[in-house]
């Protein structure tokens, strides 16, 4: 059975973002995700996780001004330098983390423009020589653009076929089905074929990004997809709840008890 992180980007958030980690906790979730832990020490994240006995499943590098509507750095050529500076300080939040998986968001360009792909193989290249230091997996996600117009890094194909022609085992698929949804659709085949390269997985359900029990993709189908195909990470529940998180929740209580 899958084993399910909350989300606490977009999960709890009727708590503060410390506190989002007891009320998963309490939920019930042996693991969290979340966007970006930087505006709170690393410490103090990592004290979070251990009290409640979590695993911290994923998170993302420094992304530039998100506020201003920067998407990440690793296509934009002229920002190498806070790229590198971005891995630093993602590995920080590693080592107190324990977290084994991190994705580096691409940002806002032309997905045909050369020098924003020299560019992101360039970031790609030197973020997972770093994090295979530390055994840890990098992340590509796909993201659509009717959620964020302009990402670079926009197919699944393309995307699989950059980690095929870059050739490091630590860097891997983030697959996220909401986005493949409205990318390509065809869910169940494009987990099939891209198995292999998966190193996470995401899920909410179109088109409202609600919970899985709520939209038009069969998600207990995806789930026993997952079990069949042999997948092994964490599930990421990156879903905004319809109302209160805990109302929400009445999906996940056939998968209580799954491995940890």
């Amino acid at each position: 059975m899958p084993v399910f992180a909350a989300n606490l980007t977009m999960m709890f958030n009727e708590w503060g973002f410390l506190d989002r980690f007891d009320a998963a906790a309490e939920a019930g979730f042996t693991a969290v995700e979340f966007l970006f832990p930087y505006d709170h020490p690393p410490e103090i994240v990592a004290e979070r996780l251990r009290r409640n006995g979590l695993t911290q499943a994923l998170f993302n590098m420094p992304p530039g001004d998100w506020a201003a509507g920067e998407r990440g750095l690793a296509a934009l050529p002229e920002r190498f330098a806070e790229v590198q500076a971005g891995v630093a300080k993602a590995l920080d939040y590693a080592a107190a983390t324990g977290v084994k998986r991190i994705h580096i968001m691409a940002g806002l360009a032309a997905s045909d423009d050369a020098a924003a792909m020299a560019a992101y193989r360039r970031s790609v290249e030197h973020a997972a020589g770093r994090l295979a230091e530390a055994g840890i997996d990098l992340l590509l996600e796909p993201i659509n653009g009717r959620d964020m117009p302009g990402y670079f890094l926009n197919d699944f194909d393309r995307t699989a076929a950059l980690i095929g022609e870059i050739g490091l085992g630590n860097v891997k698929l983030q697959f996220d089905i909401y986005h493949r949804q409205i990318i390509h659709g065809d869910v169940a085949k494009g987990l099939e074929r891209l198995m292999p390269l998966t190193g996470h997985v995401q899920i909410a359900n179109p088109p409202g990004r609600h919970e899985p029990d709520d939209g038009e993709l069969n998600y207990p189908f995806l789930f026993a997809e997952l079990d069949r195909l042999g997948y092994q990470g964490f599930v990421g529940c990156e879903y905004r709840p319809r109302g209160a998180t805990l109302d929400g929740l009445g999906w996940i209580a056939p998968y209580r008890g799954a491995r940890s």
